[in-house]
C-alpha cells in the first residue's frame, strides 16, 4: 500500500515536494476511508485538482518513471534525463523516493540520478518517523564512477554476505543499472526484503496513463467467473444498452493459419518477453484482440457485447464497434474490482477521460462508500463534481499550483480548515484554495 513520495528536480517538481495518504488527525468523518496498518493508517482514496500545465500529471509521470527505471532496471539515456529535469536544476541530481507497506513491513526506497548514473540508491526498513530506519542496503558512486554498497550489519557478517558484496561492486552492477533489481533477481533468503520492495513497486503499485490501455480485461473476462458477473452487472446497471459481456476464444493458427509461421512466432516472442504473458493485435479492420498462452497452445480471445433490440433480440456487438468511452469505462471495471478485493494501488491520470462525469462520479462514490474495499485509488482530474464532502474527505482532495517560478506546489484541501458542511466545489471553482487558471478567479 502506498504511503507517500517525494519528488525533486523532476519535471515541473524544482524543489523537494510530497505527496502522501497520511489521514489528518482531526479528521472524523468517513471513518471507513482509513485503513489500518498496524500502529497508522492510510487514506484509501485521493484526487488531485489544478489547473493545465499547474502539474498534477506531472506527479503520476514521475511516479511512472521511477516505476520503469524499477522494473527496466537501468535509468533512462542522458538526453532524455535533461529533458525530464526542471529548467532550473540542469545541474544537479534528480531525486526520487517512494514509501509503501507490504506484507507488513513498511519501505522506503530513493534513488538520485546524475547526467547518465545512479549517484545514490538505497532501500530501507521506513520507521515511519517514529523511530530510526533501518538498512536494507545504500549503494553509492565516487567520482570516478566506482560503486560502493552497504549491507545491514547483519548480513556483513556473513562470509556469503561479504562476497556477495565484492560481486555486485565490481561485477554485476553498473553505473546506469539499479541495484534493486540486480539483487531482488538473486532470490537470495538474507535479502529477502529487497524481492519484497521490487515486487510491489513492479506488481502492486500500477500507474494508468490517458494513453495506456488494459490488456489484461479480455483474459480476465474469460477465465474469472466472479469478474465477469462483476462486469455484466455494471454494465447492465449503468444502463448504456450493454445487457451482456461475453468473450470469443480460438487457437492462434484459426487466426493466422497454420502456414503463417512468421506471425504465430512473433506473438510467441511478444507473450514471453511481457511480464502479463499477453501480446496484443490490431487487425485491419480496427478489431481488438489479445493472445495468450494456455498450457502448450496460444489463444486468441476478444471482447464481444450484446445489445437489445426494440424487438427484445440480442445482437453481438464486436469491442471495436462499441465507443471510445464504453471501451474506457470497461478497462475501468478492471481497476474497480481490483482495489476492491486486493491490497493495491493504482495512480490513474485523467480518470474522466472519454468518459460521462456522472459515470465516473458513480464508480467514484461506490467505491468511497463500500466499507469492504482493500486497495487505494489515486487519480488526477479536472471533474469538479467530484468535490463533495460525502465522497471525499478533506485529506484525501489535493490541488497542484505553480509559483512564478514554475516549481509545482501539492496541497491537501485539509490545510484551509473547511467546515465539513461547506460546499468545496463552489469553493473550488472560486478561486478559495488556488490551482484554477489565473485567469478565471472571481
Amino acid at each position: 500500500m502506498f504511503i507517500r513520495c517525494v519528488f525533486n528536480n523532476i519535471y515541473s517538481f524544482g524543489k523537494e515536494t510530497e505527496f502522501n495518504m497520511f489521514p489528518a488527525p482531526r479528521f472524523t468523518r468517513l471513518k471507513s476511508h482509513c485503513y489500518s496498518c498496524g500502529n497508522f493508517e492510510l487514506l484509501k482514496l485521493a484526487s488531485i485538482y489544478g489547473a493545465n500545465g499547474a502539474g498534477k500529471s506531472n506527479l503520476i509521470k514521475s511516479l511512472d518513471l521511477l516505476k520503469g527505471v524499477v522494473v527496466n532496471g537501468q535509468i533512462p539515456t542522458a538526453s532524455y534525463l535533461r529533458r525530464v529535469k526542471h529548467f532550473h536544476s540542469l545541474g544537479t541530481p534528480t531525486m526520487m523516493a517512494i514509501e509503501f507497506i507490504t506484507q507488513g513491513t513498511a519501505y522506503l526506497y530513493a534513488l538520485e540520478i546524475g547526467e547518465n548514473a545512479v549517484e545514490r540508491e538505497e532501500l530501507y526498513l521506513s520507521g515511519l518517523g517514529k523511530k530510526e530506519d533501518t538498512l536494507v542496503f545504500e549503494r553509492t558512486a565516487s567520482r570516478d564512477g566506482a560503486i560502493a554498497l552497504q549491507f545491514s550489519d547483519t548480513f556483513m557478517e556473513s562470509d556469503e554476505g561479504k562476497v556477495l558484496k565484492s560481486v555486485l561492486e565490481k561485477n554485476l552492477i553498473k553505473p546506469h543499472k539499479t541495484a534493486l533489481k540486480i539483487i531482488a533477481d538473486l532470490e537470495n533468503p538474507a535479502l529477502q526484503h529487497v524481492a519484497r520492495a521490487y515486487y510491489w513497486i513492479t506488481y502492486d503499485f500500477i500507474i494508468i496513463t490517458p494513453a495506456k490501455r488494459f490488456l489484461g480485461l479480455t483474459h480476465q473476462i474469460d477465465i474469472d467467473k466472479e469478474f465477469r458477473q462483476f462486469v455484466d452487472d455494471t454494465m447492465c446497471s449503468i444502463d448504456i444498452g450493454i445487457k451482456e459481456v461475453l468473450t470469443t476464444k480460438k487457437p492462434i493458427e484459426e487466426f493466422f493459419g497454420k502456414n503463417n509461421r512468421t506471425e504465430i512466432e512473433r506473438i510467441r516472442r511478444e507473450i514471453e518477453t511481457n511480464p502479463l504473458g499477453i501480446a496484443r493485435f490490431l487487425n485491419e479492420d480496427g478489431e481488438d484482440f489479445i493472445f495468450v498462452q494456455e498450457g502448450e497452445e496460444i489463444f486468441g480471445k476478444q471482447i464481444q457485447t450484446k445489445h437489445e433490440t426494440k424487438e427484445g433480440e440480442l445482437v453481438t456487438f464486436e469491442i471495436s464497434e462499441e465507443s471510445d468511452g464504453t471501451r474506457r469505462l470497461m478497462e475501468y471495471l478492471t481497476v474497480f474490482f481490483d482495489i476492491m478485493t486486493s491490497d493495491v494501488t493504482y495512480f490513474i491520470d485523467e480518470l474522466e477521460r472519454s468518459i460521462h462525469p456522472l459515470l465516473i462520479k458513480e464508480f467514484v462514490r461506490k467505491f468511497s462508500e463500500d466499507s469492504k474495499t482493500k486497495g487505494q485509488l489515486i487519480f488526477t482530474t479536472h471533474e469538479s463534481n467530484l468535490l463533495n464532502q460525502e465522497i471525499f474527505r478533506q485529506d484525501e482532495i489535493w490541488f497542484a499550483e505553480k509559483d512564478h517560478d514554475g516549481k509545482t506546489d501539492l496541497y491537501p484541501l485539509s490545510e484551509f480548515k473547511e467546515h465539513n458542511t461547506k460546499d468545496i466545489q463552489r469553493g473550488y471553482l472560486a478561486g478559495r484554495y488556488g490551482a484554477i487558471p489565473n485567469g478565471l478567479h472571481k
